[in-house]
C-alpha cells in the first residue's frame, strides 16, 4: 500500500479572524496604559516624568522583540507567535491589575509589550501574505487596523462604565480572559507555510536595510507611530489636567478617538480599493497637524472633542497602508521587511512620548501634544519621497 499524504487545508476567513482577534489583543495592550494612567499614577504615587519610563520600557521590548521576530517568522512561520503571544499579554493583563509597587506595574508593562509586538508584527504579516494585489493589500490591512481599534475601544469603554461597579482589577482579568481565547483558536487552524524555509541570512538582513523605499517608510512610520503612541498616552492627561475633565469624562473622550480611528478605516479599506495608499497618506497627513493644532488650541472640552474625532481618522490609515506599500514590493520577505518597519516604528512610539512626558512636566500638557504636528509635517515629507521612489523603480 502506499501511503497517502494529505496537506491540511489552509482556511483564509479563519486565518482572518485568528488575526482580527490577535490585532485586538495588541489594541487592548496598547490602549491600556494611556486609559489607566490618571487612576494608576494616583494609586502609586508617580509623576510624569515616570510616566514617560513606562512608555519607554513599553517600546523598548516590543523593538528588540520585533527585530528579533522578524527572520523568525520567515523561517519558521506565524501559527506559534500567534499562540504565545496572548497568553503573554493575557498574563500581563493580571499582573497589572494586581500591582502594588511601580516596580511591579513596569515588569508587567514589560510583559504586556512583548506580547502585544508579537501580536502587532505576526497579524500584520499574516493578512500581507493572505493577499497578493497592492489596493486589496491594503485595503485589508486597514481592515485589520478596524479590529486594532476594537481592543483599543474596549479598555476605556469599559472604565468608562464599569469603573466604580467592578474595578480595575476585575475589568483587567475580563479582558485577559478575551485575549486568551485567541491562542485558544490558533491551536487550531493551520496556518501558511514559511516563506524563507531555509532561513534569512544577516546580509539579506543588511540588504534590505539598505533599500531606499524600505529607510523612507521605517523613517515615516517612526513618526506615525510616535503620534499614536502620544495620542494615546496622554489624551486622558491632557483633558483632565488641561481642561479640568472627570476621569470617566477623558475616559469617554479616549474611547471617542479610538471609535473614530476605528470607524475611518472601516471607510478608507473601501476607498483604499479606487485610491492609492500614496495619495491616501499625503492627505492624511495634512489633516492630523490640522486636527492637532486645533485639539492643542481648543479651549473647550467639546471643541476639544471634535478635533479628537478628526485626529482619529486622519491617523487612522497611514500606519497600515505605509505596511501595504511595502509589503506589495517585498512580500517574499514579508516578516523581515515589517520586523524592520515595525521596530523603527517603536523607535518613535518609545522616544517621542518620553519626550512628551518631560516637555509636559515642565512646560504643561499642551506644549507637549504640540509634538504630533511636527510629526505630521515630517510624514508628509517621507511620503513625498516614497512616491518618487515607487516612480522611478516603475519607470526603471
Amino acid at each position: 500500500m502506499t501511503a497517502v499524504c494529505v496537506v491540511p487545508r489552509i482556511h483564509p476567513r479563519l486565518l482572518s479572524i485568528a488575526a482580527f482577534s490577535g490585532m485586538g489583543g495588541f489594541g487592548i495592550a496598547m490602549a491600556l496604559l494611556g486609559a489607566i494612567l490618571p487612576m494608576i499614577s494616583q494609586r502609586l504615587q508617580f509623576d510624569l516624568a515616570q510616566a514617560g519610563d513606562l512608555f519607554l520600557v513599553m517600546n523598548a521590548t516590543m523593538l528588540v522583540s520585533t527585530f528579533v521576530l522578524g527572520p523568525l517568522l520567515d523561517r519558521f512561520g506565524i501559527k506559534l507567535t500567534f499562540v504565545v503571544a496572548p497568553v503573554l499579554v493575557a498574563a500581563a493583563l493580571v499582573q497589572i491589575g494586581d500591582s502594588q509597587s511601580f516596580a511591579s506595574l513596569r515588569m508587567a508593562v514589560a510583559l504586556l509589550a512583548l506580547g502585544g509586538g508579537a501580536l502587532n508584527q505576526s497579524t500584520n504579516t499574516l493578512i500581507a501574505d493572505l493577499h497578493a494585489d497592492e489596493r486589496r493589500k491594503n485595503s485589508a490591512l486597514n481592515l485589520l487596523g478596524v479590529f486594532f481599534g476594537f481592543g483599543a475601544l474596549s479598555v476605556p469603554f469599559a472604565i468608562g462604565s464599569l469603573l466604580t461597579v467592578f474595578g480595575l482589577a476585575r475589568i483587567l482579568y475580563a479582558a485577559s480572559a478575551v485575549v486568551a481565547a485567541t491562542s485558544v483558536l490558533s491551536l487550531a487552524l493551520t496556518f501558511p507555510a514559511p516563506r524563507q524555509s531555509a532561513g534569512v541570512p544577516l546580509s539579506e538582513v543588511r540588504r534590505l536595510l539598505q533599500q531606499p523605499l524600505i529607510l523612507t517608510l521605517a523613517i515615516l512610520l517612526f513618526f506615525e507611530s510616535g503620534i499614536e503612541w502620544v495620542l494615546a498616552g496622554y489624551l486622558t492627561t491632557f483633558l483632565t489636567r488641561g481642561l479640568g475633565a472627570k476621569v470617566s469624562t477623558a475616559s469617554w473622550m479616549l474611547a471617542l478617538y479610538w471609535s473614530a480611528m476605528m470607524l475611518g478605516r472601516v471607510l478608507l479599506s473601501r476607498i483604499l480599493l479606487h485610491v492609492s495608499g500614496h495619495t491616501l497618506i499625503l492627505a492624511s497627513a495634512v489633516a492630523v497637524a490640522a486636527s492637532a493644532g486645533l485639539m492643542v488650541a481648543a479651549p473647550s472640552l467639546p471643541l476639544a472633542g471634535c478635533a479628537i474625532v478628526l485626529l482619529g481618522v486622519s491617523v487612522a490609515a497611514i500606519y497600515p497602508t505605509s505596511l501595504g506599500l511595502a509589503g506589495t514590493r517585498y512580500s517574499s520577505h514579508s516578516g523581515t521587511v515589517f520586523g524592520i518597519l515595525i521596530g523603527v516604528g517603536l523607535t518613535g512610539g518609545m522616544s517621542l512620548p518620553w519626550l512628551v512626558g518631560r516637555v509636559s512636566q515642565s512646560q504643561g500638557v499642551a506644549a507637549g501634544l504640540s509634538i504630533p504636528i511636527a510629526c505630521a509635517a515630517a510624514i508628509f515629507a517621507m511620503q513625498l519621497l516614497a512616491g518618487r521612489i515607487m516612480r522611478r523603480k516603475q519607470d526603471a
